[in-house]
């Protein structure tokens, strides 16, 4: 007797497969429309969807448990240079973060490093204070850190992750009656790692470009970048995972970057640390008073220290290295 109930043919998997890719393309764009925000220091979109003020609410508890259980320390030099530094770089950041409380902890430690969380949130490291020689140091790296809070690089993480969630669940979804389902799955995941890994890495070095910026805003060299990771790569140990497998970029490409970027904002560094009524550095204090005690031939010596200080580069220089790092 001939069957006459209804099958499910390849045609009707593929109808279903696209249903869900469409569906799953409407969501994308509607949290793309809903939920669109813009770093306003580089002018590039995101897709958030989270509120700031929730952000800052997961950074105040985050916090709140590093501080009970990292020891704190209690070096009273220390914790005032990093307070009058952090003040200063949130003093230049030129907007206010919504909800944001600063506070700047240092913590006894030999690490390396140093964070911002959202909610205004800055944690120094003593291993990466001793390393820094210069404030200017301390400043580009606590500029980068901020960078990253003004730039809610946390919160369109966390998005991305939803978003490639939601995708992976549709997928599953469409090819449940599909013979290479695994291999589907497989390779969306394979691919979706990949992509975070490289999102992390362009989110690293938009910090770079808004955190010199606001650390020349703030009257600090931004130049101090390139020899702060210069001692950081010299402290590197053992082997780097591939650059496609690194949430950062690799320390030679930062610095070849970090050189680029760091002498268009000289000029506005030079502005700020004049318009705030910091002195400058003593051996160009003390330049006049060589050439007023040698010989005639000082008259072209008095010449000589100009072209140590460039001319300030038209603001497009700036300009042109935030197109490039936006790929326009």
């Amino acid at each position: 007797m001939r069957d006459c109930r209804p099958r499910r043919g390849v045609h009707d998997v593929d109808r279903m497969k696209r249903r869900l890719l469409s569906l799953f393309g409407a969501v994308v764009v509607l949290f793309g429309f809903t939920a669109c925000a813009t770093v306003q220091e580089t002018g590039r979109k995101q897709v958030i969807l989270m509120s700031p003020a929730e952000e800052a609410s997961m950074g105040v508890q985050a916090f709140a448990e590093i501080k009970k259980q990292e020891k704190i320390s209690t070096d009273p030099a220390i914790n005032a240079r990093i307070q009058r530094i952090g003040k200063r770089i949130a003093g230049a950041v030129g907007r206010d973060l919504p909800n944001a409380q600063w506070e700047f902890v240092v913590f006894e430690s030999d690490q390396l490093n140093a964070f911002a969380l959202p909610g205004g949130k800055v944690g120094f490291y003593t291993g990466l204070i001793k390393l820094a020689e210069s404030d200017d140091e301390i400043a580009v790296v606590m500029g980068h850190e901020i960078a990253h809070v003004t730039s809610r690089h946390g919160a369109e993480r966390q998005s991305q992750a939803l978003l490639i969630g939601l995708g992976g669940v549709a997928l599953g979804v469409g090819t449940r009656n599909d013979e290479n389902r695994e291999y589907w799955m497989l390779a969306y995941g394979l691919g979706s790692t990949l992509g975070s890994l490289a999102y992390s890495r362009d989110h690293e070095t938009e910090a770079d470009v808004v955190g010199l910026r606001f650390a020349a805003r703030a009257g600090y060299d931004p130049r101090a970048a390139v020899s702060f990771w210069r001692k950081m790569a010299a402290k590197e140990t053992g082997g780097r995972p591939p650059k496609l497998l690194s949430t950062h970029p690799p320390t030679a490409d930062r610095i070849a970057n970090l050189e680029r970027i760091a002498p268009p904002l000289v000029p506005l560094y030079e502005q700020s640390k004049a318009a705030m009524g910091i002195a400058p550095p003593a051996a160009t204090a003390v330049a006049p008073a060589a050439v007023t005690t040698a010989t005639p031939a000082a008259t072209p010596a008095r010449v000589a220290p100009k072209p140590a200080t460039p001319p300030p580069k038209p603001a497009a220089t700036e300009q042109q290295e935030l197109d490039r790092f936006l790929g326009r």
